[in-house]
């Protein structure tokens, strides 16, 4: 007889079987205006509020439904996360340079950019549509 008393099936932040995750080059970067508009949005829906994100200053991560209460994800599960930085490349600006969607939120149809998007689209923005990083070239080959 297989018993799971007390297995909930949660092996916490180190699970990533299944997931997708793309990095995004060059970076994306949220101008400031669009910025703010996204972190006072996720603010409002946060998932300890009745809302479905948990933004936090590197990461943002969009669940299937609300908390029940603060620091209880009671069953709640991760669709996928939004990797940033704050405050780069200038100081009011975010750059969004991973994007994972988790293999549950795969089988519900999730993609990188359909995630992105519905953080991003709080600022009125596209993944596609953002300004991305500068590259530095490198230096030209030294000739003597």
């Amino acid at each position: 007889m297989d018993h799971h008393n007390g297995h909930r099936g949660d092996s916490g932040p180190a699970e990533t079987a299944g997931e997708i995750s793309e990095v995004i080059r060059p970076a994306a970067i949220v101008p400031e205006e669009a910025a703010r508009a996204i972190l006072v949005e996720l603010a409002l829906r946060d998932v300890q509020n009745g809302g479905v994100w948990r933004a936090q200053p590197s990461l943002w991560s969009r669940y299937d439904r609300p908390w029940n209460g603060p620091d209880n994800p009671a069953g709640a599960e991760l669709i996928g996360r939004l990797h940033v930085a704050y405050g780069t490349p200038t100081k009011y600006e975010i750059t969004v340079y991973r994007v994972t969607v988790t293999h549950f939120g795969s089988e519900l149809g999730w993609s990188v950019e359909s995630l992105a998007d519905e953080a991003l689209g709080h600022g009125d923005l596209r993944l596609q549509d953002c300004p991305r990083a500068v590259l530095a070239s490198p230096p030209p080959p030294f000739r003597y």
